[in-house]
């Protein structure tokens, strides 16, 4: 007799059940192949349009970047920095009142918005509630604001009730401008912040003043330099708040109590006249002003990253 295991043993395994596990593995290889291959395409093919994408939005910058600094860098002289303009249709002069009155517009207009858009900030984070939530609100409203509407509003409140331009109405319509960046991207930057490093300074005793000074906005500082840089690189550019403000000078003038050149004003005023010269300091102050902004941008980027490293 033979036992169980023996027999076991002897039992063949059916042929059929053999080819049929063969024949599914192939099946399951061959759907597989081609579902990889499906993939594969549709991967290829988002790539494709992603990369169309970055071309269309890049298109209209490299665009103007390279049509203006075609236009413009003829103009550059040393003249063109160091001389007061001259009068409309006569050749020669350059920019050097424009380009420090917007130093001094945007100089002022930053220390108007940057510490209340700071404040405004840090109230945001330490109080959360419908008034804050309101504000929030406001500010993302004031982004969307055109820029004329601001520059209306900053001459019905400096300009008509003094019946006087002047630099500093330019640079309040130019703080209003900012106020709504600064106050969203110190927020975002000072939420980066982690909420155990305020709970951790509290929990030792040091006053709340003392934590939002030493932790918070020191945590926050990269995030900080970066959003008011970008707010400046903005608002430096602005035409529209000018013309009702500000309206511009042909002469050489620190006070800004009384109106004052900047480049866009120089840019609107030359590019809309008949004559080519004037047309031609238009675009080299168009081209100058190009530069200050991607060099602002560029030292955001930098200082941040640097800002970053040390605090780590």
């Amino acid at each position: 007799m033979t036992g169980p295991t023996e027999t076991a043993e002897a039992a063949p395994e059916p042929l059929g059940l053999g080819v049929d596990a063969a024949r599914r593995r192939e099946i399951v290889r061959a759907r597989s192949a081609k579902s990889l291959a499906r993939r594969r395409f549709r991967g290829r093919v988002a790539i494709g349009l992603c990369t169309v994408a970055v071309a269309l939005s890049l298109a209209p910058l490299v665009a103007l970047v390279v049509y203006t600094t075609a236009r413009g860098v003829k103009a550059l002289s040393v003249d063109f920095f160091t001389k007061l303009p001259t009068p409309i249709g006569i050749p020669g002069g350059g920019i050097s009142n424009a380009l420090v009155g917007s130093l001094v517009i945007v100089a002022l207009g930053a220390a108007m918005a940057v510490p209340v858009g700071v404040a405004t900030a840090l109230f945001l984070l330490e109080r959360p509630g419908r008034v804050a939530g309101t504000v929030r609100f406001a500010a993302d409203v004031l982004t969307g604001v055109p820029s004329i509407a601001i520059g209306i509003f900053a001459y019905t409140v400096l300009v008509e009730p003094f019946a006087h331009f002047s630099g500093v109405a330019g640079s309040f319509a130019l703080a209003v401008l900012m106020l709504p960046v600064v106050i969203r991207s110190s927020e975002a930057a000072m939420r980066a912040v982690p909420r155990t490093e305020w709970e951790a300074g509290l929990a030792l005793g040091v006053r709340r003043g003392r934590v939002a000074r030493s932790i918070v906005l020191r945590g926050a500082l990269p995030g900080l330099v970066t959003g008011n840089l970008l707010a400046v690189a903005r608002a430096v550019g602005e035409t529209a708040p000018l013309l009702f403000t500000t309206i511009g000078s042909q002469f050489f003038n620190l006070n800004p109590g009384q109106p004052t050149a900047v480049v866009p004003l120089v840019i609107y005023t030359n590019g809309t006249s008949p004559f080519g010269a004037d047309q031609q300091i238009a675009w080299g102050a168009a081209f100058v002003l190009l530069v200050f902004v991607l060099l602002l941008s560029v030292v955001a980027r930098t200082v941040a990253a640097r800002l970053s490293r040390h605090a780590r």
